[in-house]
């Protein structure tokens, strides 16, 4: 009996360490590249706030280099879609998509537009859904 409290006991530590939602210690020498695959390993495994932090490391060391600012912005954007934090995820998503009104916006990522307006899309139908019922 007293073997199986102490087996809850670790096994409750051990969850409440793997969903941990602190700073997470980013090293300064990634490239942008190795900053997206690390925030995309941490949303595999819903570490959602680890993901975010690694995409707004890219967001604050590499504001020129548009294309991995747009792909950081839509993550971010995505992984509040995916918590169903629709009212910040509209938002991002309509700022991301700002971004494209710019005369020349066919050298940006288009993927990232074409997700966003359906994204979009989608959580206004939901919302409509919503007030029908």
């Amino acid at each position: 009996m007293k073997f199986n409290h102490i087996a809850v006991a670790v096994l409750m530590v051990l969850a409440v360490s793997c969903v941990s939602t602190g700073p997470v210690e980013i090293p300064n020498d990634l490239t942008s590249a190795e900053l997206i695959q690390r925030g995309q390993e941490a949303s595999d495994k819903y570490r959602y706030n680890v993901s975010i932090q690694y995409y707004e490391a890219i967001l604050e060391r590499f504001p020129y280099d548009i294309d991995s600012v747009i792909a950081a912005e839509y993550e971010i954007a995505f992984i509040h879609y995916k918590q169903k934090n629709y009212r910040d995820a509209k938002i991002e998503f309509n700022q991301l998509l700002d971004r494209y009104n710019i005369p020349d916006q066919e050298l940006l990522p288009a993927q990232f537009k074409v997700l966003a307006i359906k994204i979009l899309k989608n959580i206004e139908e939901m919302e409509a859904a919503q007030t029908r019922k």
